[in-house]
């Protein structure tokens, strides 16, 4: 058997026809099943204020519904990925969307905070979406290429966090806080339909339990390039879950803005984001998949550093802070879609177990990052404990993906 840190044979291409079940997704369904869980993430962020009114708890309370989603997101990760490597990508797809369509209807109904935040722990299994959309490119493509798809992909993707939050802060004002949830609900659906009629199968369904598929996980488990992909991505975008744990709170508490304008503010990393994506399709295949994560962390560590600088000098501007997340974003664009690509072609048989354990460390990491980031603030002290842990983890994540490239020297991949 090959070490786990060695390197994976190509696969071949296979040709994608829209509204063909007998063929691979084709990329805008790829687009919309990742979007529908970007969609989740952080359309109702500027709603958080009104939403600790409605419920008549505090904010903090509320700023569960981001972290408590996030460790339950990382625990479904864990088994979708070999749930799916057992059962195929496609059934697993549209049982997950349908729950997902069920949980958005309890958060609708919800009369307490606790039943709001029960339904909204419940939405996490939409996550499968993003881990099986990325599995399905990997089960097609190798390493490289897998890396530019994901990279565009992602891209498209983009545009749904980039554009829900200012969405997400207008129907707030318009129809109250639940305007958000029915927008899920009604996309929920659309999206589902689109899998049903769209996806076809990229994982033959496998013979062997879940039990032998665990059983492989040592495999996986073992190799030190694996989880350095895995710290590597989990450190950058704790740049990203950071700011989604604190921002709602520097915009509405520090800086006074209203939804509608917090939502129009905050969807400015997602601009950065959909330029380092763009970056990752265009280039990952020529510069390679490790050296497109090594820029996209410095990139993500220099737009913090000068941020940090603008604040020192008495910059403490929403345009400044929003907009340095720029840098923020287009460092994770690049990070994100090479990473995961990296993190799947250690071992290509567990592509779905690799994508789901490795997402699992990232969001598992990134609840507890946004929780921190929660904690932390306060009216009193700005925005600088959020800076100070937005620093620290973008350094740590050049560490990381340094200690990669030297592993990958010494077994010559």
């Amino acid at each position: 058997m090959p070490p786990s840190d060695a390197p994976a044979a190509p696969l071949s291409v296979a040709p994608s026809r829209f509204l063909d079940r007998t063929t691979p997704p084709h990329v805008a369904t790829l687009v919309l099943l990742a979007g529908l869980a970007a969609l989740a993430m952080n359309v109702f962020l500027p709603s958080l204020p009104s939403m600790a009114a409605y419920f008549d708890t505090d904010y903090s309370v509320m700023q569960l519904s981001v972290s408590l989603y996030l460790a339950v997101n990382a625990v479904i990760q864990v088994f979708v990925g070999p749930i799916s490597d057992r059962l195929g990508r496609r059934p697993v797809l549209l049982w997950s969307i349908g729950l997902f369509i069920l949980a958005t209807l309890g958060t609708l109904l919800a009369t307490s905070a606790t039943v709001f935040l029960l339904f909204r722990m419940l939405q996490a299994v939409v996550v499968s979406a993003i881990v099986l959309s990325r599995a399905a490119i990997r089960d097609v493509l190798d390493e490289a290429a897998a890396a530019s798809r994901i990279g565009y992909v992602t891209m498209g993707m983009a545009v749904v966090p980039m554009i829900a939050p200012a969405i997400g802060g207008l129907l707030d004002e318009v129809f109250g806080w639940r305007g958000s949830f029915v927008l899920m609900l009604l996309a929920g659906v659309a999206v589902l339909a689109l899998t049903w009629a769209d996806l076809g199968e990229t994982k033959a369904r496998s013979s062997a339990g879940l039990r032998s598929q665990f059983a492989e996980l040592p495999e996986l488990m073992t190799s030190r390039r694996f989880w350095g992909y895995c710290i590597t991505a989990t450190l950058a975008s704790g740049a990203f879950f950071a700011y989604l744990g604190g921002a709602p709170f520097v915009g509405a508490q520090v800086f006074g803005l209203s939804p509608a304008a917090l939502g129009l503010y905050f969807g400015a990393p997602a601009i950065g984001y959909a330029f380092g994506n763009f970056l990752s399709g265009r280039y990952s295949m020529r510069i390679g998949v490790d050296r497109m994560v090594l820029i996209g962390c410095l990139i993500c560590l220099g737009g913090i550093s000068v941020m940090i600088a603008f604040f020192a000098f008495g910059a403490q501007l929403p345009s400044v802070f929003f907009g340095f997340f720029i840098f923020v974003g287009v460092g994770n664009g690049m990070v994100l879609p090479n990473a995961t690509s990296g993190m799947m072609s250690v071992r290509p048989h567990l592509a779905g177990t690799a994508s789901g354990i490795g997402g699992a460390i990232m969001i598992g990491g990134g609840a507890g990052v946004s929780a921190l980031a929660g904690a932390l603030l306060s009216p009193e002290s700005g925005a600088a404990p959020l800076l100070a842990l937005l620093l620290v983890t973008s350094a740590l994540s050049v560490v990381s993906i340094l200690y990669v490239m030297r592993r990958r020297r010494e077994i010559g991949a």
